[in-house]
């Protein structure tokens, strides 16, 4: 099966039983390497990113334990994701990821590592930051909030609502020599701030409260007309 035949279906499906609201489209970069960093509640959350309707070229770095699900894993790979080990330092998956990047692609990375159980935001990891100073690209925050709820609805006919949220496109600075340690953090945090800026707070999780993330709020209520 072809990939663009892959999405179609699955963007008939999501729809079928779903009700996804895309916001912020217009902050997606149209072409080039980007990266999508998004939170991560459900197995949906790859595929709601896979089916937006302004990149078509969207892959993703995915646990391999997702492999030993097969039909979850065919659509994956049908998809061209990038299998990434959690359990080490996986060097050839970030080689992949910044390959992709490099070849103009848009990249779904969850900087938390994991997916949250508790539909709450978990620590931020250095990873994305790390990809994206590799492959020199944006990154556009994505705040998935309602997709926790999708498969509980869906089996008691329910059709759970899920909002996808873009928020504007941002760049790291490089590194300095003499503070890596300390500036990692501070892009992992920012990224993670960011995201936590697009959702409700009941979702904000290990970042409620976080000075950045009410500066990004503050900076969000200004821009609201009175």
């Amino acid at each position: 099966m072809q990939r663009e035949t892959l999405r179609r279906i699955m963007r008939g499906l999501i729809y079928t039983f779903c009700r996804p609201t895309y916001i912020g489209l217009e902050n997606i970069p149209p072409e080039g390497g980007v990266i999508l960093a998004t939170n991560h509640m459900s197995r949906m959350d790859t595929l709601l990113l896979f089916i937006n309707s302004t990149r078509t070229d969207v892959t993703a770095l995915v646990a391999d334990k997702y492999q030993k699900y097969p039909l979850f894993a065919w659509i994956l790979n049908t998809g061209g994701i990038i299998w990434l080990d959690r359990e080490s330092a996986d060097f050839g998956a970030i080689r992949a990821a910044v390959d992709a990047l490099n070849k103009g692609l848009a990249l779904g990375i969850a900087p938390e590592g994991t997916r949250s159980t508790t539909a709450e935001l978990l620590e931020g990891k250095p990873g994305t930051a790390l990809v994206a100073l590799r492959a020199n690209v944006p990154i556009v925050p994505v705040g998935i909030a309602g997709s926790e709820d999708i498969f509980r609805k869906i089996f008691t006919l329910r059709f759970p609502k899920v909002t996808i949220r873009f928020g504007k496109p941002f760049r790291l600075e490089p590194l300095s020599r003499d503070r890596r340690s300390e500036q990692m953090q501070e892009y992992t945090d920012e990224i993670m701030c960011r995201i936590a800026a697009l959702l409700p707070e009941k979702y904000h999780g290990f970042y409620r409260g976080h000075p950045r993330l009410q500066e990004l709020l503050a900076e969000e209520a200004q821009t609201q007309p009175a």
